[in-house]
């Protein structure tokens, strides 16, 4: 890990990749899409709201008139949306060389997706791993794909309770509810790598972390956005842990990138370690077969 300060100059050319960002209206999905796209990668937004991303599409153009990019609905909160959109993605291209795994929702009062999962382990974990199971057979056919999942450091916080996932006996504890969430991306990533070290032209699984970045996603969280205009890093800055697990030629499966300042919160991108239970086999095993039977989706 030679490189202490990589940036945005450090990114390849993405000239014929073709890259998926979910959540690519806001914040760490918005930047990465302007960033990519810049690079020459086509660029497919899959979003909840099109007609926002169209604005941010236009935006983009504004600034890279050459902007390949295009618009898709999904939202991970509804399995048939899921089903819908890859889909159309199998239909229309022929290569996938990297799927940025980037929307989620945090720390939100108690709900549910449209299939009854619990908002935050639904929308963070099973929506990502019904979409990735689904396009499984495009990234293998591509070569050297990547699969970039989004984790958070608040994967410290989190300690599954299977016998209960989505909630329906405890009370609701919604900082705990997305620590679990983001527990259990790497979970899914390092399940994932696991399964696939013996399948031909397998694409690489890396997990990352933004430390603490200035999105919108911490609206719900009073306290917390008080504090995230003090310590935590612009969009520009927190991005780069996605984009270097996306576009880094050395990153390797298994990676898990986030910033490498203090406590993991601020800093350009470096490996970084996950906790101990993240690398728990029995609890990365029963979350794949839970999200298996949950979602219908069999890799």
């Amino acid at each position: 890990m030679k490189n202490k300060t990589w940036g945005v100059q450090d990114i390849p050319e993405q000239n014929d990749k073709t890259i998926i960002i979910t959540g690519a209206t806001s914040g760490l999905g918005k930047e990465a899409s302007r960033v990519l796209a810049k690079k020459n990668a086509t660029v497919i937004m899959a979003v909840r709201n099109t007609q926002k991303a169209e604005l941010v599409a236009t935006e983009i153009r504004k600034e890279y008139a050459n902007a390949k990019i295009d618009i898709r609905s999904l939202d991970l909160g509804s399995l048939d949306s899921i089903s819908s959109f890859a889909k159309g993605v199998l239909a229309d291209y022929n290569n996938l060389d990297i799927l940025i795994n980037n929307a989620g929702v945090m720390m939100c009062p108690y709900s549910t997706t449209q299939d009854g999962f619990e908002i935050q382990m639904g929308t963070n974990h099973l929506g990502p791993f019904a979409l990735t199971g689904l396009l499984m057979p495009l990234l293998i056919r591509t070569k050297n794909a990547r699969i970039v999942s989004t984790s958070s450091v608040a994967h410290n916080q989190g300690d599954i309770d299977f016998t209960d996932i989505n909630w329906e006996k405890r009370g609701y504890n919604t900082t705990k509810a997305y620590g679990d969430s983001k527990l259990a991306n790497l979970y899914f990533s390092y399940e994932l790598k696991r399964k696939l070290e013996n399948t031909e032209n397998s694409p690489k699984v890396i997990t990352v972390h933004p430390g603490g970045t200035k999105t919108d996603l911490a609206r719900h969280s009073g306290v917390f956005s008080v504090f995230m205009s003090l310590l935590f890093l612009p969009v520009e800055k927190g991005v780069l842990s996605t984009l270097r697990a996306a576009t880094d030629l050395n990153a390797e499966s298994g990676d898990f990138y986030g910033p490498g300042g203090f406590m993991q919160l601020r800093g350009f991108p470096e490996l970084v370690q996950s906790n101990k239970m993240s690398h728990n086999l029995a609890n990365a095993k029963q979350l794949w077969d839970l999200s298996e039977q949950l979602t219908g989706v069999k890799y």
